[in-house]
């Protein structure tokens, strides 16, 4: 999609948005796909992925309703598109989902989240 995704897969300063929840839970993303890549029979690491991510959304969309963001809708249709496709998977995941969620994950941060920066 667009910038490269990093070798070990794990968060650096480059995806850095300045709000220290959000910034942790990137993190914490970051985590989960890199644990579910090493393990992708493990349902337990697809759920937590999983409930990661909600819980993400989560965060980052009440911060767009509580400081009115101009993309908000366009933003929560980007993270509905996600959870979707993530909701739909079963283990063993494939190395073409994992390459997928590690690229999404990546140009969503830099791409649409750095959008926001300053202004939440």
């Amino acid at each position: 999609m667009g910038f490269d995704i990093p070798e070990p897969y794990v968060w650096d300063a480059s995806f850095e948005v300045f709000y220290a929840d959000i910034d942790e839970e990137h993190k914490g993303l970051f985590k989960g796909i890199f644990d579910l890549a090493a393990n992708p029979g493990d349902q337990s690491k697809l759920t937590h992925l999983f409930n990661a991510v909600v819980s993400h959304f989560k965060t980052e969309e009440a911060k767009f309703e509580a400081k009115g963001y101009s993309d908000k809708v366009e933003h929560k249709a980007a993270h509905d598109d996600f959870v979707a496709k993530l909701k739909g998977l079963s283990t063993p995941v494939s190395g073409d989902t994992i390459a997928f969620a590690k690229d999404w994950l990546v140009n969503h941060i830099k791409g649409t989240d750095f959008k926001y920066k300053g202004k939440l």
